[in-house]
């Protein structure tokens, strides 16, 4: 099974940039969507489930990609909620502007890579995908309280709902225990490139999970970085090692993550703007100012302000400390997953 997904995902890529003829591309395409259809029918009911579901179900489900069942639109798709015998899903629907010519490999990536990953209970499981459309279009778990926002928030009737630090903590932990899976858990260390709020979702527990693995990017076996060709990644989120030299390490990852921990704390965007300095900052150097000086009061998002204890300042500083040490120039500087996992996990248990 593992070798039929590993082929297919070769096949994909290497064919969407050697063909050369639109319509060579054409019955690339549709032969690869024959291939996939087949694949899916193997995983039913196995140790990776993969169902096939018919044009007709999406588009009932989601009332023929209704604006009412719209969930969040995002840079290449959108995501919708919809109902399929009885039972709810999150739709993932790309779209046909954005997805053209060699792209449409990534749609394939990340239906290969979340079927893999759907064991692991911080990514949002997969349970199939619709090749009854120009591009498929994939079904995932449903997530109760949606996809965080920019400012690592989850909306409530169309307000910011109040995040608790410990619920913070928590997702942090969570998807920092998924970037772990990522980088370690296969023979090839798999590289996200995405990490931002915009690709996490809460599920009706208020488990973190994590999604969107259509840019990921895999690690040739024995490698510690490969040579992409062209930068992918959100603004304030990208490693400038990787904008400067193309290579993506595990560490690519780990700037992120470090990115995306101090948004949650915070409460703002990637890219900030204060009544004192008008002028967008990043994340990190606005951070950084505050810590160094000590003023951690100024780092935690005032709306959790009130209810912080002194234990929970520590936390805080821990926090911090650690989304610095992620965001360090030089990747040596930084640690991996596999230890920022741990340090959050006693960040959570030790105060």
């Amino acid at each position: 099974m593992k070798s039929t997904v590993k082929k297919l995902k070769q096949s994909l890529r290497s064919g969407s940039s050697e063909k050369r003829n639109t319509q060579e591309e054409r019955w690339f395409l549709k032969n690869g969507g024959v291939f996939l259809k087949e694949l899916i029918a193997d995983c039913n009911a196995k140790s990776i489930p993969i169902r096939s579901f018919s044009s007709d179900q999406i588009l009932k489900a989601t009332n023929n990609f209704s604006s009412n069942c719209l969930v969040t639109n995002k840079r290449s798709h959108n995501w919708y909620k919809g109902i399929i015998e009885d039972k709810p899903y999150l739709i993932k629907r790309f779209l046909e502007y954005k997805i053209t010519g060699d792209r449409v490999g990534e749609i394939y990536n990340d239906i290969v890579l979340s079927a893999r990953m759907s064991n692991h209970s911080n990514f949002l499981k997969l349970f199939g995908c619709c090749l009854e459309f120009r591009l498929p279009v994939i079904v995932f778990e449903n997530a109760k309280h949606g996809v965080l926002n920019e400012r690592g928030r989850f909306m409530v009737n169309g307000e910011e709902h109040l995040l608790p630090l410990s619920l913070r903590l928590k997702i942090g932990k969570e998807i920092a225990n998924a970037l772990t899976y990522l980088h370690m858990a296969f023979p090839k260390i798999i590289i996200h490139r995405y990490v931002m709020p915009s690709n996490i979702v809460l599920d009706r527990n208020l488990t973190a999970k994590f999604s969107d693995l259509s840019m990921s990017i895999t690690l040739p076996e024995g490698k510690s970085r490969i040579e992409a060709e062209k930068v992918i990644g959100a603004l304030g989120y990208i490693d400038p090692s990787y904008a400067q030299t193309n290579f993506v390490t595990e560490y690519t990852d780990v700037y992120s993550f470090g990115v995306f921990l101090m948004v949650i704390v915070t409460g703002r965007p990637a890219i900030v703007s204060t009544r004192s300095d008008r002028d967008p900052q990043s994340i990190i150097s606005y951070v950084k100012g505050l810590y160094e000086n000590r003023n951690l009061d100024e780092v935690i998002d005032p709306m959790t302000m009130n209810d912080i204890t002194s234990a929970g300042k520590l936390q805080v500083e821990a926090f911090i400390a650690l989304a610095l040490s992620c965001c360090e120039e030089r990747d040596e500087d930084r640690p991996k997953m596999i230890q920022v996992a741990k340090e959050l996990k006693q960040i959570q248990t030790s105060f």
